[in-house]
């Protein structure tokens, strides 16, 4: 499936704003994280735009009518797991196995935060954002509080790389989308 593939079928059930900033930012991280693990980026960008694909039709379904919308287009059954995975103990059982599938488990709630974070800053942008700040508003309960940063921690576990470095590569993948995101 090709990137303007994927956004024609991302765009068959979507239509909310937010929705896509968020897909494009997911997107971007995950071409930042394969090409830091030396994976193939433009697949692992696929699986960052598609991964929400159900959740505004279908909220309470989430991860549950994905597998047959994508089924519907004729993705693949491994790009089908790593979506529906991105979901696990949340609306999900299926458990992140390949570091494609635990770096959208990860990232997936802690691009809001950083989002969240780069708002509240003067400059409203991701480009002077450091992971500085991003840890000190993690700390902060009240901030963002529907993003679970014990998801984000497990995920960091689970991939063996050290928070900041998460947090670091999401800020850079999120950059090069800054535009897209209103976070200039």
């Amino acid at each position: 499936m090709t990137r303007d593939e994927a956004m024609a079928l991302y765009n068959t059930y979507n239509s909310s704003d937010n929705l896509l900033r968020h897909a494009l930012a997911v997107e971007a991280v995950m071409r930042r994280f394969a090409e830091e693990l030396g994976h193939d980026p433009e697949y692992w960008r696929i699986v960052g735009l598609l991964h929400d694909i159900d959740y505004e039709q279908y909220p309470d379904q989430h991860c549950q009518k994905a597998p047959e919308l994508l089924r519907a287009a004729g993705v693949s059954e491994d790009m089908i797991h790593a979506i529906v995975s991105h979901g696990w103990t949340i609306c999900s059982d299926v458990e992140p196995e390949h570091p494609m599938e635990k770096v959208l488990f990860t990232i997936d709630e802690l691009t809001g935060l950083i989002s969240a974070t780069a708002l509240m800053r003067p400059s409203k942008s991701l480009m002077d954002l450091g992971v500085k700040s991003v840890k000190k508003k993690w700390k902060t309960k009240g901030f963002s509080a529907g993003v679970d940063r014990e998801i984000i921690a497990k995920g960091a576990q689970m991939l063996g790389i050290d928070l900041d470095r998460v947090i670091l590569l999401t800020i850079e993948g999120m950059r090069t989308v800054a535009a897209e995101l209103d976070l200039m």
